[in-house]
């Protein structure tokens, strides 16, 4: 019986010893850290010799730069969303454009020879590469005109960029140690960092930390492998370009002045008459007439010295609404047919002795458009600067589908930025209401003065008021039984001036109702079975809009339009415009 028992106990034990020896080779397998590297071409999400990681402070970014000969080009996109917006790419025509506070620089694609005006200068390599979906851009070309620092690396190929100054939260290695991928011993090794290396604390955590290598590893490390963090600032020497402007000493009190023909020039003096305080006429004078950036003119020099006589500058207008063959986008994003727009247009304010231009550019496709609008304003504020005429750009009140327009950029390069602080509710409108509501120009100002100094701010005024009428409309698709018919309405409006509103008032024996959440009277009334409402523009509705000028600040303000006023109310404005 032992001698069975024996053998038994034998086969147990090796059984014990074998699950023994498995549960330590897992344990040691658990806990001993993975000797695995990381695919670098993997990780930077590179596929071929000529591609070149980016890393953007602190951030493996998506898009690649391109190795050409030994030098880093990076594609439009990423200069404009990571390291300069003003750089413009014509792709229709392949020319490269930058503008700065006093030049406009210029490359075609593949030289290496660029103009900064009109005089040429030599890069000594290409500038710009091309292909069929985007340009590349020689990264030190780039740097010429850009506040950002950068390091390129081998092994891979990587550029590590920087234009986010401040203060970060470095720590040094206290050994040698590896950088993982992910936090975790198991994770692979992206590379390792001496003693003593410098790291910045990206996320600090208690067992393993988020850091960055100076040399464009972003990956973990154990925090006990770390000495004792302290703050480094990173700044920059480079020097930030000033742009001046041409403003007044004075508030700004300006009138369009609607002009369809020429014969319309010789009404100035008789309107002028009505009015008190203005001191800048905006004439609509010059508009797009084909998409080779020509224009029309309805411009008059007689108009002009009556103008100068009477101490009134003439900011002549310039729109793209006119000449509907006209396709405005397509006349933007060519160089050839913008460059030809913008010298039509200095063109005729020298021979008209034009003290200043006002464009008003709108109902534009921001697809369409792109950043070809801006580009626009860049290149006319130039050649306005040169030839001492104001620039003054006319905006919708702040909105996402007019970001486009980008008021920040107009501040810098125009002169004067113009709030059209109405059509709140305009023709085609799904519900009636107010043109211009106090609460909506309060707010295109606020919103307006997030991106524009003040001193540059003018706010367009109504003139003019809404009429609004409610037709009824009989329809029995919802009837739920042979009497019950639903009334629906169909809504239509017209524009109108002050004096024929108050005809309308008194016509109809209707007592204005002040809404001071509006800031505006009301009148409501019916007439031959169709329901009208009006919410009025006069002296007390305009003195609200006033006010709101005169407390933030602004520079003046403008009224839309000439001869729909009612003469009294210059003296609302000269109370805050004189």
């Amino acid at each position: 019986m032992k001698k069975k028992i024996i053998p038994f106990i034998a086969a147990i034990a090796l059984i014990i010893v074998v699950v023994l020896f498995m549960v330590l080779g897992n344990i040691i397998e658990k806990y001993t850290p993975s000797k695995e590297t990381k695919d670098l071409s993997e990780y930077y999400g590179l596929t071929s010799d000529t591609d070149v990681a980016l890393i953007c402070n602190n951030e493996v970014i998506d898009t690649k730069g391109k190795l050409v000969n030994g030098e880093v080009y990076l594609s439009y996109e990423t200069v404009r969303n990571y390291l300069n917006a003003r750089f413009y790419w014509d792709p229709n025509e392949n020319i490269l454009r930058y503008t700065t506070a006093n030049d406009l620089i210029s490359v075609n694609a593949e030289s290496s020879d660029y103009t900064v005006n009109k005089d040429t200068q030599s890069f000594g390599q290409t500038i710009v590469k091309a292909d069929a979906s985007t340009a590349y851009i020689a990264i030190d070309f780039v740097k010429q005109y850009s506040d950002f620092q950068y390091n390129y690396y081998t092994d891979p190929n990587r550029v590590v960029l920087t234009n986010a100054w401040g203060d970060y939260t470095i720590a040094s290695a206290k050994q040698k140690t590896e950088i993982r991928y992910q936090g975790g011993i198991k994770s692979p090794i992206l590379t390792e960092a001496d003693k003593n290396t410098e790291l910045t604390i990206l996320e600090p955590g208690d067992t393993w930390t988020k850091v960055a290598t100076n040399d464009g590893y972003i990956g973990y490390i154990k925090s006990n492998k770390l000495g004792t963090t302290s703050t480094t600032t990173i700044s920059s020497d480079y020097v930030a370009e000033e742009f001046s402007h041409i403003t007044k000493d004075y508030k700004i009190n300006m009138a369009w002045h609607q002009v369809t023909n020429q014969s319309a020039n010789d009404n100035l003096a008789s309107i002028l008459q009505k009015t008190k305080g203005i001191n800048v006429l905006s004439p609509t004078w010059f508009y797009l007439n084909d998409n080779n950036g020509n224009i029309a003119s309805l411009a008059s020099s007689t108009y002009v010295d009556y103008c100068h006589q009477n101490g009134i500058e003439v900011w002549a207008l310039i729109s793209n609404l006119e000449n509907d063959s006209v396709n405005t986008a397509e006349v933007l994003s060519h160089t050839s047919s913008r460059d030809n727009l913008t010298n039509n247009i200095i063109s005729a304010a020298i021979q008209y002795n034009l003290d200043g231009i006002n464009v008003d550019f709108e109902a534009l496709n921001a697809d369409a458009v792109g950043n070809s609008y801006i580009q626009f304003i860049r290149e006319l504020s130039l050649k306005c600067a040169n030839n001492g005429i104001v620039l003054s750009v006319d905006n919708y009140v702040p909105s996402d589908y007019t970001a486009f327009y980008n008021r920040a950029e107009q501040a810098l390069f125009a002169d004067y930025v113009v709030i059209m602080a109405y059509d709140e509710h305009y023709a085609g409108s799904p519900e009636a209401g107010s043109v211009a509501s106090i609460g909506f120009v309060t707010d295109g100002v606020e919103n307006t003065l997030k991106e524009v100094p003040a001193n540059q701010v003018i706010l367009g005024m109504p003139f003019y008021t809404r009429v609004w009428s409610e037709t009824p409309v009989e329809s029995d698709s919802t009837a739920t039984d042979e009497t019950d018919t639903t009334v629906d309405y169909e809504l239509s409006s017209y524009a109108t001036n002050m004096t024929e509103v108050q005809k309308l008032i008194s016509a109809n024996g209707v007592q204005p109702v002040w809404l001071d959440d509006i800031g505006q009277n009301y009148v409501e009334y019916q007439n031959g079975g169709v329901n009208y409402k009006i919410w009025i523009e006069d002296a007390a509705s305009l003195e609200k809009k006033l006010t709101v000028m005169d407390t933030y600040g602004l520079a003046g303000g403008s009224f839309w339009k000439l001869g729909m006023e009612d003469s009294s109310i210059w003296d609302t404005i000269i109370k805050y415009i004189n």
